[in-house]
């Protein structure tokens, strides 16, 4: 299992993804699940995966090849023109994976559990979030919903529901995004540090502002300690209830 988010704010786009792959208690493991592609001043794109590591891989990869290939038929992540036409070509990439993969792991009791985040800008429209599923359909995130997540949710969404307002910064977006994830790690083993985490600024048409959040990282042990100690202020300072 893994825990990925994209926030389609005012200023910009938030993405973060953990690092963990879990294939049994004694087999675990750390691979990216944050994706880039960019051409400086025309686009950025950016994709997080959750679910079967081979499948993800496969698309990555497929989507990568695309690329640089003199057969690939339709746009690519570089052709396209709209960001919904480059989440179709993530859709049809995960189809065509399927079509290679899907009956043998459906013979082997594997399944097709895949799902994505496709977020960016493409110049002459504003950044766009989408979510793709594993049958390479999507949504596209809206004012009445700005975030996406996908993966182990659950935890991490209720403080997303609660404060993501679509006029924040893009760092005090981050720091809810972070806050997100202590929520989950605390209580899923299943999802791990490090973080990848990237900042996009609307307009600027490039992914400068990328980091990797190790385990140590000062900023997010104080994070931690912070929102734990504030919240058992809270919680004791909210009058008791009587019955």
């Amino acid at each position: 299992m893994t825990y990925c988010v994209g926030l389609k704010l005012d200023r910009g786009l938030v993405f973060a993804a953990d690092t963990r792959t879990n294939a049994g208690l004694d087999n675990v493991a750390t691979f990216k699940k944050l994706h880039v592609w960019e051409k400086r001043g025309e686009r950025v794109l950016v994709l997080l995966s959750a679910g079967n590591l081979a499948v993800t891989q496969a698309v990555v990869s497929l989507l990568s090849e695309q690329l640089t290939s003199e057969t690939t038929p339709g746009p690519t992540l570089f052709s396209a023109e709209t960001m919904f036409q480059a989440a179709r070509v993530v859709g049809s990439a995960v189809r065509s994976v399927k079509a290679i993969d899907g009956e043998a792991l459906a013979t082997s009791a594997e399944n097709f559990m895949v799902s994505f985040i496709l977020g960016g800008q493409i110049k002459g429209e504003a950044p766009r979030l989408f979510q793709v599923y594993a049958a390479g359909n999507f949504i596209e995130a809206t004012a009445d919903t700005p975030y996406m997540q996908i993966g182990e949710h659950k935890y991490g969404k209720p403080i997303l529901d609660r404060v993501t307002q679509h006029d924040m910064r893009l760092g005090q977006a981050a720091k809810l995004v972070l806050l997100s994830f202590d929520s989950t790690l605390r209580s899923n083993l299943s999802v791990g540090m490090p973080i990848d985490l990237l900042l996009y600024n609307t307009d600027t048409f490039a992914a400068d502002r990328q980091k990797r959040i190790e385990r140590d990282d000062p900023y997010f042990s104080m994070l931690s300690e912070e929102w734990s100690e504030r919240l058992r202020i809270a919680v004791s300072e909210i009058p008791d209830f009587e019955i």
